[in-house]
């Protein structure tokens, strides 16, 4: 097993949840003493990071959010890891994905100066191109395969023809096929975001790939339902022996920053926020 799947499974252990916490630094909807400097903006986070730390399997940084702040917002970005504990894993969600080695400068970028345990990644070049993601046996990358967005659909609902190996299914059945098969000669460094917000598609890409980790982004603020995600989520076959969680993560952005919004115990509000998606998310049994 990987060396992230056991991090990740020894920190959703000792929290006893499924729950990811996003960091999203948007100036505007934060609390208006943290909104008006970068020295503020770096103050919720640390906030958001020390308040959260107690009830969070993971947490993933939307490296978007800091690349808005310029060069500002990414000594922001190489700041979070020093400021997440060693043993809580760290997702940057940065979706990248080119020619190989363009890619190799991304891994550099992600997992070198940024010091991610795990990324996001689009397969549309082919998983072959993300080689050099996918190659790193300390790290770990999640495809995109079937997104939360509303506008998902346009391409990963299109469906794609049966082949020798593979049956008429949807885009993203066959990313999330295709991405089964890499697995197995990757030792647990390949899994898949689905988002919350279509149960049916998500079911369809467990039953499309049913031993891979799950990142499950869109409950909350996008309108997922956390009960049906534990429900059809887990991996059937448990990536590796003994994963907690059976390799099933739900990331949790809004859904605990907007409890913070106000200046007056913004601590406190985040840090009951977060014990309550964790309660929500409790450990779906390996």
């Amino acid at each position: 097993m990987s060396r992230y799947l056991d991090l990740l499974g020894a920190s959703t252990a000792r929290v006893g949840s499924l729950l990811c916490v996003g960091i999203d630094p948007v100036p505007a909807a934060l609390p208006v003493t943290f909104r008006e400097s970068h020295a503020g903006i770096e103050r919720w986070i640390d906030t958001l990071i020390a308040a959260t730390a107690p009830h969070a399997a993971a947490f993933k940084m939307n490296l978007a959010y800091f690349e808005a702040l310029g060069s500002e917002g990414m000594r922001l970005a190489e700041h979070v890891r020093r400021q997440i504990p060693a043993e809580i894993p760290l997702i940057v969600d940065a979706k990248r994905g080119d020619i190989g080695a363009t890619v190799t400068a991304q891994g550099v970028a992600l997992f070198d100066v940024l010091g991610a345990d795990a990324v996001t990644a689009n397969p549309y070049l082919g998983i072959g191109a993300l080689a050099p993601l996918l190659d790193r046996t300390d790290r770990f990358t999640y495809l995109l395969c079937r997104t939360s967005n509303p506008e998902s659909g346009e391409l990963q609902n299109l469906q794609v023809g049966a082949s020798d190996a593979d049956p008429e299914e949807t885009l993203a059945e066959r990313v999330a096929r295709l991405a089964g098969r890499r697995a197995e000669g990757l030792a647990g460094r390949i899994g898949l975001v689905v988002g919350a917000t279509d149960a049916a598609a998500l079911r369809q890409v467990r039953a499309a790939a049913p031993g891979l980790p799950f990142l499950v982004p869109g409950v909350g603020a996008q309108g997922g339902a956390a009960s049906a995600v534990i429900a059809d989520g887990g991996a059937t076959a448990a990536p590796g022996s003994g994963v907690v969680g059976r390799g099933l993560l739900v990331n949790v952005g809004r859904g605990i920053s907007d409890a913070g919004a106000t200046d007056e115990r913004v601590a406190e509000a985040l840090g009951a926020a977060a014990a309550e998606w964790g309660r929500r998310l409790a450990i779906l049994a390996s």
